[in-house]
């Protein structure tokens, strides 16, 4: 009771409600990782469209199999990608400005020996010696950026190396003077102040770096590449491409990111070998073992595409589906929901001209390929006459047929992701709530809501509620011992929509008699 009950009449209390709403999680949040122009380099970033990752990281580079597949996620319905940038050898540009200021590009790559910076003295206080203005400017993509009354002295709340780190994209503090840099050249108020080199501190060449190895994509002792992904909240797919257009990933490299991405509930989308070259090859390599290890979390497609490509007039260049395929699964979770298979005639490959089995002989799977593939688990990209370019499988790692896998299909295994992830974060209220009755009737209530809005949405199968899902919270699922350890056991149970992957079709003539 909120108030001592003083005088006679009417008291109001507002009751808090028993209802906590589980509200559902993103289900197409997919982590690139690989080698871009430029970017941050200690941390990834969302991008929530292709023009948000050309102003970060660059734009088409023929070096970055990552530039490629994130234009082809967001060209085919992705909304939401974390880019980890990772590079070998890559270094800043440098520039050092009068008086000992060295400045340096905010993250790798030669990108900043386009940069370009000035000093003036006209701040706030003339008389001040520690307080002047910085002006940046990007050549290459003509940005600029301002920086007033700044100061070199640490104690300031405008000191400068504080300043850049929290507010720049462009440049940092290498080193910093006891005094303020000397002015730029006094600039013709009718021109553009970065217009002539007497006005600016152009800065040195920065340095692209090598080739990226596995080493960088996997990190070392459990720092860098996709463990980067640790500061990320959330993602529910993960792409990978290829280190350089005609190297591919390890095999040891996926098996370590499924690892990662089982840890985290999210697939990992896996390109097939440039060497599969055949229908037989695929064959051979997935019944000897020699491939990924098979993961339910992991999702195979073959062959690689061809795409125009703007850096070569739009010829047609091979490459891996993983950007494409993410896309869709994503374009398919907006219009049906997580629980369709990310596959069929609607899941069609936009801006792609043509599949190939290699670079030099275009080929398109048959009937029969797709029948000796699709058995072992491998999803086929197919090609048909009025319908296109489509993804033709929906199976896991673990979708051999042979294994006989409870997780044989990716929608089953990405609805029970969603809804893990889902329950997972909305059920955290529950902890140090008392561990009795009144708290089990609050949990069965919360999550029943949340699964009978799944089932009305026909995520499950069955004609009735008891038939497509049970949620138990209760003594038989919570013993007294468990009350004792702090342990309350939530069982929540579904009936999975597994697609209709093989149509049969009977057809019987029927015979007219005469009595």
């Amino acid at each position: 009771m909120p108030v001592a009950l003083t005088y006679p009449g009417v008291y109001i209390e507002e009751l808090t409600s028993d209802v906590h709403t589980i509200t559902g999680v993103a289900t197409s949040i997919t982590a690139f990782i690989g080698r871009t122009l430029r970017g941050p380099t200690d941390q990834p970033a969302l991008v929530t469209s292709y023009a948000d990752f050309t102003r970060l990281y660059g734009a088409l580079w023929a070096n970055s199999t990552l530039s490629y597949a994130v234009q082809q996620f967001f060209l085919n319905g992705g909304n939401q990608a974390v880019i980890v940038r990772v590079h070998r050898n890559a270094k800043p540009a440098t520039c050092t400005l009068a008086a000992g200021l060295n400045l340096s590009a905010a993250n790798e790559g030669d990108w900043g020996s386009k940069l370009m910076a000035r000093v003036d003295w006209d701040t706030r206080a003339p008389g001040d010696t520690t307080l002047f203005n910085l002006f940046l400017k990007d050549g290459g993509t003509g940005a600029t950026e301002t920086f007033r009354n700044v100061s070199v002295t640490n104690t300031d709340a405008r000191y400068l190396p504080t300043v850049l780190k929290q507010q720049s994209q462009l440049a940092r503090v290498a080193a910093m003077p006891a005094a303020r840099p000397a002015k730029s050249g006094v600039p013709d108020p009718n021109k553009d102040p970065f217009s002539n080199p007497a006005w600016y501190t152009a800065f040195g060449p920065g340095a692209d770096g090598d080739p990226v190895t596995d080493a960088e994509i996997t990190g070392t002792a459990g720092v860098g590449g996709f463990n980067l992904l640790d500061k990320v909240d959330l993602f529910n797919l993960m792409c990978i491409p290829p280190l350089e257009s005609d190297t591919d990933v390890a095999i040891a490299t996926w098996d370590q990111a499924a690892v990662y991405c089982a840890r985290r509930r999210a697939v990992l989308i896996v390109d097939a070998p440039s060497k599969w070259n055949l229908a037989a090859a695929v064959v051979n390599d997935m019944n000897s073992g020699t491939f990924i290890t098979p993961a339910n979390n992991t999702a195979i497609y073959f062959p690689r595409l061809l795409v125009p490509d703007p850096l070569i007039e739009n010829r047609l260049a091979a490459f891996a589906p993983c950007g494409v395929v993410a896309g869709i699964c994503a374009r398919t979770d907006t219009q049906r929901g997580v629980w369709k298979a990310p596959a069929g005639i609607n899941a069609t490959l936009v801006g792609v001209a043509g599949l190939t089995l290699d670079n030099e002989n275009p080929a398109l799977l048959t009937d029969p390929d797709n029948g000796r593939i699709n058995p072992l688990g491998v999803n086929c990209l197919r090609s048909f006459p009025v319908i296109g370019r489509v993804v033709w499988g929906a199976r896991t790692g673990r979708g051999a047929d042979a294994l006989a896998d409870q997780w044989k299909y990716l929608p089953v295994r990405r609805l029970a992701y969603y809804i893990e992830e889902s329950l997972y974060r909305g059920t955290q209220w529950v902890v140090f709530e008392p561990n009795d009755e009144p708290l089990w009737a609050q949990i069965r209530m919360n999550i029943r809501d949340f699964m009978q809005t799944l089932f009305r949405q026909g995520a499950f199968q069955g004609t009735s509620p008891d038939d497509a899902y049970f949620v138990k919270c209760n003594s038989e699922t919570t013993t007294q011992t468990d009350i004792d350890n702090g342990v309350v056991n939530i069982i929540v149970g579904f009936r999975p929509l597994e697609p209709a992957e093989f149509v049969v079709i009977q057809i019987q003539q029927i015979t007219a008699h005469t009595s």
